[in-house]
């Protein structure tokens, strides 16, 4: 049985599901956000034994509680888990309380699943997320990477900022978001925001050289397999710097064909941060260099298979169909 741990909204695992179903595979969809308030879970010890209990309060199907054995789990997908939600009755600092420990509870159950884990464990992910790290493992590798200053010392930003001749784009060093005021998406850096550079020292950024694009790249690394999509966000004035901001009739996505050197490196990068399945965006510059911008550990990849065909919801439930078929494949 694949246990897939996301929201309810999440299209990906709809789309996934419903590869599952064409192939007679067993599943069991679950939120971690609904512990405790719409399900229990618990672990017994006992004579000897560890046995792992999922009980939904209503099943979404059925209405009716509904038990899951965990230990007849073979693959787990840590897709989009949500944190858990404290009852609505209770009130700070109690329902904090309830959110830490449900959460910090939930992640230890995950963790004694000694079975493959797709993208993988999530102290793994957790770890694979951190960019500085990303960016080590991506110079060792050899992939042609901008020079970057990460951090908060105006003056290394300064130093930078000079040495590209004022070609300079921030971005943030997380995932973090306070509403959308504060998601940051890529911004080019002008002569004039040097005027607040001291404020650099209050948070610490992403600084790197411009790079000039041909065309960007989404590379979805599954496993063993590559799939590459293409965009030439330049013909959008929105999507110049950042393509997430894409204008989708001028900047349609299509497939394109990696050199077998760089989607080599790209599966290397994966591996080497205990990944099976990462989405890394590059850039090929007009005199045909790829550049290595950052790899997600959970990125999305659904729009890339709807604009372009490529089969990744197939290798997705390969993936963990293979993984459950292989006892002992742990990750």
């Amino acid at each position: 049985m694949i246990l897939i741990l996301t929201s309810p909204d999440d299209v990906h695992a709809d789309a996934a599901e419903a590869e599952l179903g064409r192939r007679g595979a067993t599943w069991v969809r679950f939120d971690p956000a609904d512990v405790p308030s719409r399900a229990s879970l618990t672990v017994c010890v006992d004579d000897g034994r560890v046995t792992r209990t999922l009980v939904r309060h209503a099943d979404p199907d059925t209405g009716s509680p509904r038990v899951v054995d965990l230990d007849a789990v073979t693959a787990v997908w840590f897709r989009r888990p949500g944190t858990p939600v404290a009852p609505a009755h209770l009130d700070d600092p109690y329902a904090t309380f309830v959110v830490e420990e449900s959460r910090q509870f939930v992640g230890d159950v995950w963790e004694t699943l000694d079975v493959p884990a797709l993208p993988a464990p999530r102290p793994v992910v957790l770890r694979a997320q951190q960019k500085v790290r990303q960016l080590q493992l991506a110079v060792r590798l050899g992939f042609d990477v901008p020079a970057t200053v990460v951090g908060n010392d105006p003056d290394a930003v300064l130093d930078l900022f000079g040495r590209t001749g004022g070609t300079l784009i921030t971005k943030q060093v997380g995932l973090s978001a306070v509403g959308d005021e504060l998601m940051r998406y890529t911004e080019p850096v002008s002569h004039r925001d040097l005027v607040h550079v001291d404020g650099v020292r209050h948070c610490p950024f992403i600084a790197q050289a411009r790079v000039p694009k041909r065309v960007e790249l989404r590379v979805t690394v599954v496993g063993d397999r590559v799939f590459t999509a293409a965009v030439d966000s330049q013909r959008s004035n929105h999507a110049r710097h950042d393509w997430r901001r894409q204008d989708e009739r001028n900047t349609p996505w299509s497939t394109y064909d990696l050199p077998e050197e760089v989607a080599a490196r790209c599966v290397a990068l994966t591996r080497l941060l205990g990944l099976r399945y990462g989405a890394l965006d590059m850039i090929v510059t007009p005199d045909d260099r790829y550049v290595y911008i950052e790899i997600n550990p959970s990125g999305q990849y659904l729009w890339v298979e709807e604009e372009t065909g490529l089969p990744i919801t197939a290798a997705v439930v390969d993936l963990l169909t293979e993984a459950a078929a292989t006892p002992g494949a742990a990750s």
